[in-house]
């Protein structure tokens, strides 16, 4: 998918190798169940979006008002703005200017496993 926008509650819920490009994503729970999810130069707002994706990656894109991302997701993340709340996320790399609140629960997954980059000051 490229240069689009998509409202959707729960938009690319158990799919496969899908990449969405310079595109505007409004959704709830984007991307559960999913394997092989590439967004580059994209925006996205959503509500515990990107959560149980195995192999997550972003390039460029910006997170607006998105809580509880991230959860139980193998991620490579290059996010160029604040993200509002991570949760869990189960390994990988979180690059992001900002994180309000980082939710690492060591008894439902193991914290070592992800590296957090933020530009600010937690």
């Amino acid at each position: 998918m490229k240069d689009s926008i998509l409202l959707s509650k729960d938009a690319f819920w158990n799919c496969m190798n899908v990449t969405v490009e310079n595109s505007f994503i409004l959704g709830e729970y984007f991307g559960r169940n999913s394997v092989n999810i590439t967004l580059v130069n994209c925006a996205a707002e959503s509500l515990q979006g990107f959560c149980f994706i195995k192999g997550l990656t972003t390039k460029n894109c910006n997170l607006i008002n998105t809580t509880l991302a991230l959860e139980y997701s193998d991620v490579d993340a290059e996010i160029t703005s604040h993200i509002d709340s991570v949760k869990n996320p189960s390994s990988g790399i979180i690059r992001a200017k900002s994180i309000g609140e980082l939710i690492m629960e060591s008894d439902r997954i193991d914290p070592s496993k992800t590296t957090i980059i933020t530009e600010e000051k937690q």
